[in-house]
């Protein structure tokens, strides 16, 4: 590769989880620099989410759009993560302004970049500028140096891939080798040409003898790295990972570490089993539950679902002699993995290739397009990976369009095919096109957000009919909120759901507030008081592991069998308590668990102002499609109408029940419309927020936040 700019360094110890450092590199001028960090600084951000919003919040301003040069990509683990006595500590996060909501996304991805990246001596990199030409970053904790390189070529195939790319560049930065020692992040072409592009996490592994790739899949923050002109970032360092966060207690993490992986091997199996089938266990409870979205989240049942049940994976497609984690020490090990399948459709028909996944979300995409063939799954992850495109976004901007085909809103003259449930070739064929911003698929890759304003005027047009006419109908099942195309849960029947993805600070994203098993399937939140306690707990618990460099699998997924006898069983306390013993015994600190959620608190006050100042923060943002709230259309009412009217009569007494079909779903519409505002009063309340959802400035100054721009900011909103 040829060096543009290189600088050499002395990589720093890690003592306690943190290096103290973050890597600044900006590609207008090429500047590369290290920043040290005062020791209050990871007092008050922690890390990973933390420190990407503190540098987006102080880096950027209101003005500031995905595609500015001053928009920071940052990538950042946190204390907790490269620790292999103790399960799930591979996680880092991707954050920035996105592309799809204008405000600050972060995305939770595995793999070996994030360790390693800290084991080179950072505890983050932040990215600004734009590069006047395609380029690599290439950190060398053995070298001592960090380089930016001009992007080499592999050839016009694999040059336009996440996947092929990555693998070439991985082996030519090893030295022609495969290594454990070196871990990538690469974008592909597909984040050239959408809003939803995808930063891979690659890594070697050593057991399926490949690279293997993990997401950060929501928000489009590929698409922001392509536009910076990065094509990729190498790590590399040979720095043993045992002990890689040089605990200040090390007997208290590996005592904390054996007892959460002692909970995992016992527990895992007799429960959701993610060991051996991944997360592709919860496709059967969903649909049991009537959660699994189909046809565009229409429906959450369907008597096809069975080909995509867990055991099929298992049976026919998972390697199951390979205990497969993403990182050292998990022994969950749900990232599961498929070989030797051979491409059908698209431009690598024929290819034979491994394919990492799928994750229940990704089979929850497709059949929110009305398509039940494992088959497709497999492909369909793959090229979305490949590609360098978010499955989750993808799978509902497609079947938002099939449904503006449903319902009379397009036409095959508008797009240049019909789009239709179930229909695999033209699904595959829309993938391709938005991947390579062809034909239809320049629309189809800018969102759903900005597609409902494509189809209103087109509808508008050819039906003679006022436009905001039109908007009404497909604001009904456009199912994106805050810019974000939501994840793959029917919500309908859960007003827990509801709430965490009207909520989410990022958008409707399950990492936040994932209630929907709690609420609907284990039937933990039986009250409106325990909706609303639950909607202020777990977003803060979950904000901490994506600031500390955790995954939330084997917390949220394997149930202590002690929890049962707690007040609140769904938070799983025992095993909470063991990350809280892990965290005081990384860093040295002697936290209580209300100390860590405080700690996550000022964070989502932090993010809240952000979004408050990039203007995505009031109530009116929270807002969520009908169809999340109920039945949009009285077809979705007919298909579980037992149900809706014992609802209602549970709601309103069997004499306030009207007589007909039709006048019963108007009501419940009605009813949930109401539940849903009356849940943002209480939880806005609980949180410390006007009824506009505007943090009070006592809230604010709780947390250490109301500096300067946070004091103009409330004073806009009169706070």
């Amino acid at each position: 590769m040829e060096i543009l700019k290189q600088i050499n360094y002395e990589p720093k110890n890690v003592v306690g989880g943190y290096t103290d450092r973050i890597l600044r590199i900006d590609l207008s001028t090429q500047e590369i620099s290290i920043q040290e960090l005062p020791p209050e600084y990871k007092d008050k951000y922690t890390g990973g989410r933390g420190y990407a919003m503190q540098l987006i919040w102080d880096g950027t301003t209101s003005q500031t759009r995905y595609d500015s040069a001053e928009n920071i990509l940052v990538m950042a683990s946190g204390p907790l993560g490269n620790e292999p006595s103790f399960p799930g500590t591979g996680k880092f996060i991707v954050g920035t302004i996105s592309p799809l909501t204008s405000t600050f996304v972060d995305s939770n991805i595995g793999g070996h970049f994030g360790p390693l990246l800290k084991l080179a001596g950072f505890d983050a990199i932040a990215v600004s500028g734009i590069s006047r030409e395609d380029v690599v970053i290439l950190i060398d904790g053995d070298a001592r140096t960090i380089s930016i390189a001009a992007t080499p070529s592999y050839g016009e195939e694999t040059d336009k891939g996440a996947l092929s790319f990555g693998d070439r560049l991985l082996s030519e930065v090893g030295g022609g080798e495969y290594s454990d020692t070196v871990a990538a992040v690469t974008v592909g072409q597909g984040a050239t040409n959408t809003k939803f592009g995808i930063v891979n996490s690659l890594y070697f592994d050593k057991k399926r003898n490949r690279i293997r790739s993990k997401q950060a899949g929501r928000g489009g923050t590929g698409t922001v790295m392509r536009y910076k002109g990065l094509r990729g970032i190498v790590t590399r360092t040979g720095l043993s990972k045992a002990n890689g966060n040089n605990a200040i207690d090390k007997e208290g993490v590996r005592r904390a570490g054996s007892a959460l992986r002692e909970v995992v091997a016992k527990h895992d199996p007799e429960q959701l089993n993610l060991s051996a089938w991944g997360t592709t266990a919860l496709s059967e409870y969903m649909d049991k539950f009537h959660l699994l979205p189909i046809n565009n989240y229409q429906f959450g049942h369907s008597s096809e679902s069975p080909k995509l049940f867990a055991q099929v994976f298992h049976d026919d497609y998972f390697s199951k002699k390979i205990p497969d984690g993403c990182y050292y020490g998990c022994n969950l090990a749900c990232a599961k993995g498929a070989e030797n399948i051979t491409l059908k459709r698209g431009p690598r028909a024929g290819q034979v290739v491994g394919v990492d996944g799928p994750e229940y979300e990704t089979v929850g995409a497709v059949t929110c397009m009305g398509i039940f063939s494992p088959d497709f799954i497999l492909e369909y992850n793959w090229y979305c990976d490949e590609h360098g495109i978010d499955t989750i976004s993808t799978g509902v901007v497609i079947s938002f369009y099939m449904e503006c085909f449903q319902r009379g809103f397009l036409t095959a003259e508008d797009t240049g095919y019909e789009l239709k449930f179930g229909d695999e070739e033209c699904a595959s064929r829309l993938v391709h096109e938005i991947a390579a911003g062809e034909g239809f698929g320049k629309i189809a890759g800018q969102g759903v957000a900005l597609g409902k304003d494509w189809v209103a005027r087109k509808a508008a047009a050819s039906q003679g009919v006022a436009e905001n006419a039109i908007m009404a109908e497909l604001d009904k099942f456009a199912m994106v909120c805050k810019g974000l195309e939501f994840s793959m849960y029917i919500c309908k029947e859960s007003l827990a759901q509801q709430g965490g993805y009207g909520f989410a600070l990022k958008g409707p994203q399950h990492d936040e507030a994932w209630l929907i098993f709690i609420d609907q399937v284990h039937k933990e939140l039986p009250t409106f008081e325990h909706k609303a306690e639950a909607l202020k707990f777990f977003p803060l618990i979950r904000t901490w592991f994506n600031a500390t460099g955790l995954c939330k699998l084997p917390w949220i997924d394997v149930r202590h069998p002690d929890a049962a006898a707690t007040d609140t069983p769904s938070r799983n306390y025992p095993t909470l308590d063991y990350y809280v013993q892990y965290l005081n015994a990384t860093t040295g600190s002697n936290k209580t668990l209300n100390d860590v959620l405080e700690d996550s608190e000022r964070l989502a006050v932090l993010q809240k102002l952000i979004n408050l100042r990039q203007g995505r923060g009031t109530r009116a943002s929270d807002q969520i499609p009908l169809r999340a709230m109920g039945p949009a259309y009285f077809n979705e009412y007919e298909s579980r109408a037992d149900y809706y009217e014992e609802w209602l009569t549970e709601q309103l007494g069997a004499e306030y029940v009207p007589a007909s079909p039709e006048e019963r779903h108007e009501l419940l519409i009605e009813k949930r419309k109401e539940a849903f505002q009356t849940l943002c009063d209480v939880v806005y309340k609980s949180k410390g927020f006007t009824p506009d959802a505007i943090p009070m400035r006592e809230t604010v100054n709780k947390f250490g936040l109301l500096d300067e721009q946070a004091d103009k900011l409330l004073a806009e909103f009169d706070v």
